[in-house]
């Protein structure tokens, strides 16, 4: 079966640490999924990409064309990995502002929480800000979170505590989507919009 893989990365800069943590458990969840038998899609959103379109719809209520392409991204999603920087001890602002834009956000679906910091007390992050969060969401939020450090990303890490966290969060995501059914395709309410006038006339 083909299952369809959305990653967020809510990095701010380019290159970015938070996009590095997102690459790597993709490349471990694509191969967990081929162990089992299944071909993957996966379709990464830069969140960066779209601040300016996610503030515009926050006040106007209307995606882009280029964020209701994203937003429908997660929705047809059979899993999701989500990566976020750490500031002030939670996810980043423009994060947060993503996951509000989205209409149908991960009810049911199996999604790997990760997060970036600049030292490893940041960890707290994952327990405390994102897994709650996603929990309120009704996502599946699998056991094994994710964060990396500076220190992480030293040579020699290619097999350290950091490969190992990935490597079970991936399999923990593997096995969770595997045993769903197909996402069903995404709602689109503004493809036919009805005119104004029309509507003034009772449909």
């Amino acid at each position: 079966m083909k299952r369809r893989l959305t990653v967020v990365s809510a990095g701010l800069r380019q290159p970015s640490s938070t996009r590095l943590l997102a690459d790597r458990l993709t490349d471990a969840a694509r191969r967990e999924l081929g162990l089992l038998g299944d071909e993957t899609d996966v379709e990464v959103i830069e969140v960066r990409d779209h601040a300016h379109d996610l503030v515009n719809h926050q006040i106007a209520g209307y995606p882009s064309p280029g964020l209701g392409r994203a937003l429908d991204a997660v929705a047809r999603a059979d899993g999701l990995i989500v990566v976020t920087p750490t500031f002030a001890a939670s996810y980043s602002g423009m994060f947060k502002m993503f996951v509000d834009c989205l209409e149908e956000p991960a009810a049911g679906k199996p999604v790997l929480v990760a997060a970036t910091g600049g030292t490893g007390r940041h960890s707290l992050v994952l327990e405390h800000a994102l897994r709650p969060l996603f929990s309120h969401l009704h996502a599946v939020v699998v056991p094994t979170a994710v964060f990396a450090a500076p220190e992480d990303w030293g040579a020699g890490q290619a097999e350290g505590p950091l490969a190992a966290r990935v490597g079970r969060a991936a399999r923990e995501l593997a096995r969770e989507m595997g045993r769903r059914e197909e996402a069903p395709p995404a709602d689109h309410p503004y493809d036919d919009p009805q005119p104004f006038d029309r509507l003034l006339r009772g449909g």
